[in-house]
């Protein structure tokens, strides 16, 4: 089975660099717009709510036209919106600073969808503790979700990076490299958590759910289009919200939509639902406003951009982790205020919430 990716690579930051400085899509009033998204269990309701006229309900609505398109490669995804080719892209909040931020594209992130509360995971062979990880090489897509995940792992037992080798090795390889000899450690995501955990020898010692709401999906949107637009970020989020309540319906329509959303992405309605059940969905815009006002995501993001400025991912040369500002939904900034390029809003969740859309 195919797998899509939530990574960033340095060909990928590279990209987006060269194609993000002032090539923001159009900020200015109109009536088209482009959404792109990729295959992940929390994101698979924007090809369904396309599929199925939700989409065009919510467009019409606010007398608007907007298409959605599917990525098979999350990467180009992003870099498709940071040249300004799409108005919105379904991203993590890590990839989110980490790409069109870091490549100069101001970006809201419109709606807090989900976290990973378990989807992600550091899986060790014929060894049942996370301490067991020490001397050894890990598989992993690097500078991904999953680096960020074995850093994690890594800290929480008082253990860092230089007691493990990191191993680069593609999501589209990662199942056939663990059954191979030389392979005793990976960290991945689902649906590959699932299909390596069926071997026997597999043990998951850690996963996401012990960094709860720290692996964040979201639906985001070029900052200034979405200042002219606010129209677009409404029908945006009634489109998420109309499809996520089917998403998580006890009912026949919404068994059946879950299907649907399994199959488009490579599984069946079992291993949909497994993976359901690893990711904490909002499916109500409160819970969602909750999650994003709370105490907990300015820390997230200073874990996050800490890790990126680390590693060498938030630019050339940047001097420190506060080169980019992220703005925080009750307007404070993490980083340098006079440079804003990611924005966490209430604004659109919280009109679903009071049913003003």
């Amino acid at each position: 089975m195919q797998t899509f990716s939530k990574l960033l690579s340095i060909t990928a930051l590279s990209a987006s660099l060269m194609l993000g400085f002032g090539t923001a899509a159009d900020a200015a009033q109109k009536t088209e717009f482009k959404v792109a998204w990729s295959i992940y269990v929390g994101w698979m309701p924007w090809g369904y709510a396309a599929d199925h006229g939700i989409v065009k309900k919510w467009a019409d609505k606010y007398g608007i036209k907007i298409e959605v398109t599917q990525f098979n490669d999350y990467v180009e995804s992003m870099n498709q919106y940071t040249a300004g080719a799409f108005d919105a892209v379904t991203l993590t909040n890590m990839d989110g600073l980490s790409i069109p931020a870091a490549g100069g594209v101001d970006t809201t992130a419109v709606i807090v969808g989900d976290f990973s509360n378990g989807n992600d995971a550091v899986i060790l062979k014929d060894k049942s503790a996370l301490a067991d990880i020490k001397g050894q090489n890990v598989n992993l897509v690097e500078f991904s979700v999953s680096h960020y995940l074995l850093a994690r792992a890594l800290e929480s037992s008082k253990m860092t990076e230089r007691d493990v080798k990191v191993v680069n090795t593609s999501d589209a390889d990662m199942v056939a490299a663990y059954k191979t000899a030389d392979v005793t450690a990976v960290v991945t995501w689902n649906p590959l958590v699932s299909t390596i955990l069926e071997d026997p020898s597999a043990k998951k010692v850690f996963d996401s759910s012990q960094v709860p709401g720290e692996i964040i999906d979201l639906m985001a949107a070029n900052t200034g289009v979405l200042k002219d637009n606010p129209n677009f970020g409404k029908a945006l989020a009634g489109i998420w919200y109309e499809t996520a309540a089917l998403l998580t319906a006890d009912s026949a329509d919404g068994k059946a939509a879950r299907e649907a959303m399994g199959s488009a992405s490579g599984t069946d309605l079992k291993g949909f639902e497994s993976q359901l059940a690893a990711t904490k969905l909002f499916a109500k815009p409160a819970d969602a406003v909750a999650f994003t006002a709370s105490g907990s995501l300015p820390k997230t993001m200073d874990l996050v951009r800490n890790f990126l400025f680390e590693k060498g991912l938030l630019g050339n040369g940047a001097p420190s982790a506060d080169v980019i500002g992220i703005e925080m939904p009750d307007g404070k900034i993490l980083g340098d205020s006079g440079n804003v390029k990611l924005r966490f809003t209430e604004t659109y969740m919280k009109a679903a919430a009071d049913g003003s859309l």
